[in-house]
C-alpha cells in the first residue's frame, strides 16, 4: 500500500498548488449556485401543487452540488491521458506495481484535492453569508449522515474516472469520453436537476442507477429530503456500484494492455 499512498500523496499535494484556479472556481460556483437557487425559487413560487422537496431543501441541495462539483467524474486524469497517447505508459508498466491501482490512486487525488479547496469556502459562504431560505441550513444528524456517505461518493467517482482513463486505449485523444461522460454524469447524478423533482414513474430507476450516489443521495441526506433510515441502503449502493466500476475498469485496462503497441528506442 505504501507505493500507492505515495502516488496519491504526490498528486494530491501537486493539485493543492492550483490556488488561483480554486479561487476562480469558488466565484464561478457561487454565481452558478445563486442563479440555480433563484431559478428554483421562481419555479416554486409559480408551482400550483406541492413539490416532493421543500424549497429550503432544494436550496441546500443546490449549494452542496456546487461545493462538491470537483468530485464529479466529468473528465479524465490529464497526465494519464498524455501517457497513453505518447506511449510513456510503458515506463509505468516497467514498475513492479499494479497499473490500475496506481491510476486509481491518482484519480482519488484528482477528485479530492480540488474539491477540498473549493468546498470549504463554498460551505462558509452559503451558510453564513446567504440568508434563509436561500442559503444552507441543516441539522447535526443530517450532517453526520452526509459525512458517512461522502467516502462512498469519492470512491464511486474515482472508480468511474479510472474506467474512463482505461478506455483511452481505444481512442486517439479521449475527446469522445470527455464529451459523453459529463452529459451522463450531470443528468443522472442530480447535478442538473434534483432527481426527486423528476417524474414519479422514473424514481425507482433513478435511485438505483449508479450516478445517484455521487450527488443526489448525499445531498438529499444533508437537505433532509431523504430519511436517515435509507442511509445504509445508499451507502451499500455507492460501494456496490464502485466495486462494479472497479471490476469493469480492471477488465478494460487488461484488454487494452493486450493490444498496446509502443514504438521507439
Amino acid at each position: 500500500m505504501r507505493p500507492y499512498w505515495a502516488f496519491f500523496r504526490t498528486r494530491f499535494l501537486a493539485l493543492l498548488q492550483y490556488r488561483a484556479a480554486a479561487i476562480a472556481g469558488i466565484g464561478t460556483q457561487w454565481l452558478f449556485g445563486f442563479v440555480r437557487v433563484m431559478a428554483l425559487w421562481a419555479f416554486y413560487q409559480s408551482a400550483g401543487t406541492a413539490q416532493p422537496m421543500a424549497f429550503e431543501q432544494a436550496a441546500v441541495y443546490t449549494w452542496l452540488g456546487q461545493a462538491m462539483l470537483g468530485m464529479l467524474p466529468w473528465n479524465i486524469e490529464r497526465k494519464i491521458g498524455e501517457s497513453v497517447r505518447t506511449g510513456s505508459v510503458a515506463y509505468e508498466l516497467s514498475r513492479p506495481l499494479d497499473l490500475y491501482a496506481m491510476w486509481f490512486a491518482r484519480c482519488m487525488a484528482l477528485r479530492s484535492a480540488p474539491t477540498l479547496l473549493r468546498a470549504v469556502p463554498q460551505f462558509l459562504i452559503s451558510i453564513f453569508l446567504i440568508p434563509a431560505p436561500f442559503g444552507m441550513r441543516f441539522g447535526g444528524p443530517e450532517f453526520a449522515g452526509w459525512l458517512a456517505a461522502l467516502p462512498g461518493a469519492l470512491l464511486l467517482s474515482s472508480a468511474v474516472t479510472a474506467l474512463m482513463n482505461a478506455s483511452l486505449f481505444w481512442t486517439v485523444t479521449g475527446d469522445g469520453v470527455i464529451r459523453l461522460g459529463p452529459v451522463l454524469v450531470l443528468i443522472f447524478s442530480g447535478m442538473t436537476v434534483p432527481l426527486k423533482l423528476l417524474p414519479d414513474w422514473a424514481q425507482t430507476f433513478l435511485f438505483f442507477q449508479p450516478f445517484m450516489g455521487l450527488v443526489d443521495g448525499p445531498a438529499q441526506i444533508l437537505a433532509g429530503s431523504m430519511p436517515l433510515a435509507r442511509l445504509p441502503l445508499l451507502i451499500a449502493l455507492q460501494w456496490g456500484w464502485a466495486a462494479a466500476f472497479i471490476a469493469a475498469g480492471r477488465l478494460v485496462l487488461r484488454r487494452g494492455l493486450t493490444r498496446l503497441e509502443v514504438a521507439g528506442g
